[in-house]
């Protein structure tokens, strides 16, 4: 028999949707219209979950799967996860880390370069016959190059310092930021937030973020400076968007390019009509590379919890 499998959230690769109705009997809860009513009628029978980085569950849901084995998060962060509860539990919490990492940072270098060289108000000039109702050279006003800028990284791990390679390759100085220093690396270690703003025309927030919260605000903004740029690839919960509305609007730093907001989908419209600002809908890992590797390691992570074993990444046992 089949085991069953709880899914919260949809997984975008046909192929690892048809290995996951090949393997076990899937109850994709985001298609129910009664979602509790559903979780009566099958919780009990459940045996693994499969969620979202920004969902997580939940742990009264966790209870109300009494013969769950193990929780396969499909993304990095765990912060919608109870990580202590779960531990309690003896339930094994996986996340797909590495997985993500060189297309999370490829975005974070589009938008630096998109910010900088004002690629969006470009093509929205060329699309709306701004270009040919004004050919003259000077219709856009001069954009500003990326390479030798300064860039401060906040957080190093896998993808601030995938981050860094690629910035690096643009003849960009380094400086980051985090809870300590790390010997293996060449990279200049600054251990105050306001320092490394002060000290960087790109800051790039690349942290995990499971418990930071509101770091980038006013402060931090004004130290940026009115030719800074900031770049958040990590969480949106990690900038205080009313002082970065702010900050942009009083022209106290030059532009952002943001994936991630604080209250997601809802995006502060104040940023719609900034050329400065490049937006997107939360997809640094949205290609089909990573989404098929993520996808590869949920399930190897169900196989491995169902069949009682330690899955590999385990964040709980």
């Amino acid at each position: 028999m089949k085991p069953n499998i709880l899914q919260l959230n949809p997984i975008l690769v046909p192929a690892i949707n048809a290995r996951l109705d090949a393997l076990y009997v899937m109850h994709r809860l985001f298609e129910q219209a009664d979602k509790d009513a559903y979780l009566r009628a099958h919780g009990a029978s459940i045996s693994g979950v499969i969620t979202g980085g920004h969902t997580g569950i939940s742990n009264a849901m966790i209870d109300s799967l009494p013969g769950l084995k193990v929780i396969a998060v499909n993304g990095v962060g765990t912060d919608a996860v109870d990580l202590a509860y779960a531990r309690s539990k003896g339930l094994p919490v996986t996340a797909t880390f590495g997985a993500l990492t060189e297309d999370v940072a490829d975005l974070a270098i589009g938008l630096m370069l998109s910010v900088c060289r004002e690629i969006c108000a470009g093509h929205r000039f060329v699309t709306s016959g701004g270009w040919q109702r004004n050919p003259h050279p000077g219709a856009l006003p001069l954009s500003h190059r990326l390479s030798g800028k300064r860039v401060g990284i906040v957080g190093m791990g896998k993808v601030g310092r995938a981050i860094a390679q690629r910035a690096a390759a643009f003849n960009c100085p380094i400086a980051y930021t985090d809870l300590r220093a790390m010997d293996d690396l060449p990279y200049r270690f600054v251990p105050e937030l306001l320092q490394l703003a002060r000290d960087s025309d790109v800051l790039v927030l690349a942290a995990a973020a499971d418990r930071a919260q509101g770091i980038i605000n006013a402060a931090v903004l004004d130290a940026l400076g009115r030719d800074g740029v900031l770049i958040n690839i990590a969480r949106g919960k990690l900038v205080v968007e009313d002082d970065l509305v702010q900050a942009l609007q009083q022209g106290l730093i030059a532009g952002a390019g943001l994936d991630v907001f604080v209250d997601e989908p809802n995006v502060p419209p104040a940023l719609f009509e900034m050329d400065r600002v490049v937006l997107q809908a939360h997809r640094a890992s949205a290609t089909v590379e990573s989404r098929t590797a993520m996808g590869e390691m949920v399930l190897a992570s169900l196989a491995q919890g169902l069949a009682g074993q330690r899955p590999e990444g385990s964040l709980t046992t």
